[in-house]
């Protein structure tokens, strides 16, 4: 019977009850704090408990990073405890050893994030789909450069947030549950990145407008978002990537973000037109072809940069592999192995 529960031979859980635990705790950890947020807010900003009080709030851009905050501690303390009780891996172990190589990636990521979206953009108003009507536009009669803050913090927080537990706690112990002898250790990297990121994309099907596209395109999103993980073992590439993607999306563009309106201020405020198939319609260019395009394109691109800066760019095996002793991490691209 402990078989169900216990590997033996890794003396920790089986990955299925290690990834149900961490979600359990970073459902409720994000649930507490946050109805701890509402409470204050609504304490101290003069709103009220009654009915529509959450969409007032929601609505506020000072709320809504705060949320994020108190989203992003939740993920951190749900992947900390996860790994040093359930996984015996350290914190570093789940794509975070943040060292200059990491950094760089990071900042690859960012470019990258601004690039796609620039690029739907373009593609977008070169087809008369969008018309600009606006810029420098603060929501509300605020202040642009106060606003246009909010929606930074709060960007950073659900990029961090999001691929810390999507890719560096579900991918990598999915990978890990799934290293059968018939399927290997690339195998079950290939297919835990499948998996998880049909899981993101379920996870947004609650978001508004959402619907059957919405899914699969984030699900593709998802896949992309991956394809740095798994080629490197690190989060540097899908946290920036995911950072500006959103980012651009919604506060320089003014596209809604997964069916969500922008938050705080726009660099750019438009009428969205076009076929709804190829632009996404109401709940923005993921759920669009336009958005396929992109991840296509991203992939590659990705998929370049690491060929080009480590020589070789294939499916880091080490993610299925459970830790032994303290976690080891693939190299860095152009590290030394000896030093």
């Amino acid at each position: 019977m402990t078989k169900l529960f216990h590997n033996a031979r890794e003396s920790r859980l089986r990955a299925f009850w290690r990834l149900l635990l961490q979600f359990v705790l970073d459902t409720i950890g994000a649930a507490l704090l946050g109805s701890l947020a509402f409470a204050a807010y609504a304490l101290f900003g003069g709103a009220t408990l009654g009915a529509g009080a959450l969409e007032g709030l929601a609505a506020s851009p000072a709320f809504a990073t705060v949320i994020s905050g108190m989203s992003l501690v939740a993920a951190l303390c749900s992947v900390w405890l996860a790994g040093r009780f359930f996984d015996r891996r350290p914190f570093s172990g789940f794509g975070l050893r943040l060292d200059r190589w990491w950094w760089l990636d990071f900042g690859f990521g960012l470019l990258l994030g601004a690039f796609l979206m620039t690029g739907i953009f373009l593609i977008e108003l070169a087809a008369g789909w969008v018309k600009v009507v606006g810029t420098l536009e603060a929501i509300s009669g605020r202040s642009f450069f106060p606003a246009i803050l909010a929606p930074v913090v709060f960007f950073l927080c659900v990029g961090f947030y999001e691929e810390l537990v999507s890719r560096g706690y579900r991918l990598q112990n999915m990978a890990e549950g799934l290293n059968f002898p018939g399927l290997g250790s690339k195998g079950a990297v290939v297919l835990a990145w499948a998996l998880s990121s049909s899981l993101f994309g379920l996870l947004h099907l609650p978001n508004p407008s959402a619907t059957a596209v919405s899914t699969i395109n984030i699900t593709f999103a998802g896949l992309l978002l991956g394809t740095g993980y798994v080629l490197t073992g690190r989060l540097a590439i899908p946290i920036g990537l995911h950072v500006t993607w959103n980012f651009f999306q919604g506060n320089v563009f003014g596209f809604p973000v997964s069916g969500i309106e922008p938050i705080g201020a726009t660099f750019i405020s438009i009428e969205q037109g076009g076929p709804p198939l190829l632009t996404g319609g109401a709940f923005g260019p993921e759920a669009g072809l336009l958005d396929i395009a992109a991840t296509v394109i991203g992939s590659l691109l990705i998929w370049l940069w690491v060929r080009v800066r480590s020589g070789e760019a294939t499916i880091q095996e080490s993610i299925a592999e459970p830790p032994v002793g303290k976690a080891e991490e693939p190299r860095a691209f152009g590290e030394n192995p000896k030093s």
